[in-house]
């Protein structure tokens, strides 16, 4: 298991989760049902209902976007320099304890 930390708001409480190794960060937040994770498409990369921020200690460590999410994340609402989308996170052990706020859009939907 991969330990992943969401921080939904500023001042809301962070949720710790443990994700199966091999699955998205998408995957686990939906199976722990992390508010804010929506994920209409199911990973696909089409929607931007997982969008996330990535701590930046965290961020370097993902692999680079491909084309079809870098493209997504220039339309989704409050992206930031280390938006994701979660659905394109592999949890691999060198990811256990990552930290990840949710934009406050994300929690409107």
């Amino acid at each position: 298991m991969v330990r992943a930390v969401f921080h939904p708001s500023e001042d809301g409480d962070a949720v710790e989760i443990d994700v199966p190794e091999g699955w998205t960060l998408m995957e686990g937040a939906r199976q722990e049902a992390i508010e804010g994770i929506v994920a209409d498409c199911g990973g696909g990369a089409i929607c931007g209902t997982c969008h996330v921020r990535v701590r930046k200690e965290w961020f370097d460590k993902i692999p680079e976007p491909e084309p079809s999410e870098a493209a997504l994340l220039t339309i989704v609402p409050e992206v930031g320099e280390c938006s994701r989308l979660a659905c394109q996170i592999p949890m691999e052990p060198e990811l256990d304890g990552i930290e990840v706020d949710i934009p406050s859009s994300q929690l409107d939907i």
